[in-house]
């Protein structure tokens, strides 16, 4: 029984001990009194309390204090709660001391909160870095179509790094200066013969305004000629016009057609009414002779001029019928 409780005794204060190490990271409190850190058992556990894993708070601060930064356990502690990478930032402000470039703990905190790759920043600070546009399609004055690629060699610019516009924005100005400047040259031979007139007037616009990086230079990679829009535009135009032209010929010849059947109806019209009136003549005759008001001569005269009438439009048909002939 005896036994029993020594060994019950054992284990828990084994069980004890686990939870202690478990909960107070001792080991890395030696690792830092080694590395020169100043660090209370205290402040660890009060980590643990808050939910902070200490080793990710440490393990920079060593580093940073290896390095020769004037950083404190508050500040790296404070940028971990507000959900930044901290080791990430302890880097690039080593990289940063090293390279001799102004950046202080409360920007690289900021630039890493915008989501921004903080040491990224810093190395494209030291190596600035090649961007290639997509190909450009401009087209000259004289119509020709010039195809341009670029490369843009650009260095990120710290201070502008929190607000300015990325790499999508430098692209897009590029290809807006490049189109600009091949849309104002009188030939696309100019363009071939002076590539270099493009780098120089894409320059000049200060593109990287309200950026997060600077230009350094442009360069043009490839330069090629296209189609012939000006002369495809044209072709298109005529065609247009022809097609124009066409639809008002139909509608002069369809308003032709309708006025020379109006025309038509119209004489038909005309005649019937001839017809009619010729067929109301004899009866008026008729009533005339009855009347007395017509006599027996003047129906005969009217006869013969009837008749004179018949005979001259006989002769008429006749040399029209003869001249047809002939030709």
């Amino acid at each position: 029984m005896e036994s029993y409780f020594y060994l019950l005794i054992a284990a828990v204060v084994l069980i004890l001990l686990m939870v202690f190490f478990t909960f107070v990271p001792v080991m890395l409190w030696i690792s830092a009194l080694a590395s020169g850190v100043r660090i209370s058992i205290l402040t660890l556990v009060a980590m643990r309390l808050r939910r902070v894993i200490p080793s990710r708070i440490v393990n920079p601060l060593i580093k940073a204090i290896k390095a020769g930064l004037g950083l404190n356990i508050n500040q790296l502690e404070s940028h971990y709660l507000a959900g930044g990478n901290v080791d990430r930032v302890v880097n690039a402000l080593i990289a940063a001391h090293r390279a001799d470039i102004q950046l202080p703990f409360e920007r690289a905190a900021a630039i890493d909160l915008a989501g921004r790759d903080v040491l990224q920043a810093v190395q494209m600070s030291v190596n600035p870095r090649v961007i290639e546009t997509p190909t450009v399609s401009a087209v000259a004055k004289d119509g020709i179509e010039v195809k341009v690629i670029a490369r843009v060699t650009v260095r990120a610019n710290i201070d502008r790094l929190v607000g300015g516009a990325g790499e999508e924005t430098i692209i897009a100005r590029v290809g807006e200066g490049i189109v600009t400047t091949v849309g104002s040259s009188g030939s696309h031979k100019d363009v071939l013969e002076n590539p270099d007139m493009i780098s120089r007037t894409v320059l000049g616009k200060g593109l990287d305004a309200g950026t997060a990086f600077e230009i350094l230079s442009i360069d043009i990679a490839d330069v090629d000629v296209g189609k012939n829009i000006g002369a495809h535009l044209q072709t298109e135009q005529a065609e247009a016009d022809k097609r124009i032209a066409q639809a008002k010929a139909e509608e002069r010849r369809a308003m032709a057609v309708a006025q020379e059947q109006e025309m038509k109806a119209r004489v038909v019209e005309m005649r019937a009414k001839v017809v009619e009136a010729e067929s109301e003549v004899p009866q008026a005759m008729a009533d005339a002779m009855r009347n007395g008001k017509l006599g027996v001569m003047d129906y005969m005269n009217y006869k013969n001029i009837d008749a004179d009438t018949h005979m001259r439009s006989s002769i008429g048909k006749m040399s029209e019928e003869g001249k047809e002939g002939k030709e």
